[in-house]
């Protein structure tokens, strides 16, 4: 009698949990992910193979873009389940044909212990290659966002970077912001949580449409 394969479900963290700890190999020395904690935030990301266009663009952009993520106190870190040979001679090659050194680690998950923490691994696009995943994780540690990516689709950085500028403004202002928000726009005001709170809201100095939606400038 034949039997039924079931796949086991694939773990993802969610936003606001901490972010799973690993000590791994990379282009720069061992990382240990914890070591970030208290004193940088981390861009972890994965892609699906070494010395292919799409990832060899991926990391152009994001090495250009890599003195932006410095000034915001942001570490990028690269992944996939190539060696560390692999990764080496790719980095090698990404300077040699485009002119640009990459500035950041790249982690070798061969045993794809990382990626199996991280749900990097999804069977329906590849059972050996990580997707394009990008976790943003703050400076306690803690996943702020996810972003999951198709094989053949090329990130944009310059929104992963906006993510982040998000991010840090809600943090330091206790605010949340809009669709397209970039910064030097407007933020939104939290709403009121009662009904005086509502009442006098119109005579707090924002730009109120009503009393549930208010934007300032910061």
């Amino acid at each position: 009698m034949a039997t039924e394969t079931v796949e086991t479900p694939i773990s993802l963290p969610r936003i606001n949990e901490p972010a799973p700890d690993f000590t791994a190999p990379s282009t720069q020395g061992e990382i240990k992910l914890s070591n970030y904690r208290g004193k940088k935030w981390v861009v972890l990301f994965s892609h699906p193979a070494d010395f292919t266009p799409v990832c060899t663009t991926e990391f152009v952009s994001f090495s250009q873009l890599w003195p932006e993520f410095e000034k915001r106190n942001v570490q990028l870190i690269g992944l996939s389940v190539d060696s560390i040979y692999s990764h080496i001679g790719w980095l090698r090659n990404i300077e040699q044909n485009f002119g640009v050194k990459v500035p950041f680690p790249l982690i070798p998950d061969r045993n794809m212990k990382i990626a199996q923490q991280y749900g990097m691994i999804h069977p329906g696009a590849s059972d050996t290659a990580t997707v394009r995943a990008v976790f943003v994780i703050d400076d306690k540690g803690v996943i702020r966002a996810l972003i999951y990516y198709p094989l053949q689709a090329g990130r944009n950085m310059e929104e992963i970077l906006r993510l982040v500028d998000a991010l840090q403004t809600v943090d330091k202002n206790g605010v949340a912001t809009p669709a397209n928000w970039k910064p030097g726009d407007a933020v939104i005001v939290p709403a009121p949580v009662t009904k005086d709170g509502a009442d006098r809201r119109k005579d707090e100095g924002f730009d109120t449409v009503d009393w549930y939606f208010s934007k300032k400038k910061i």
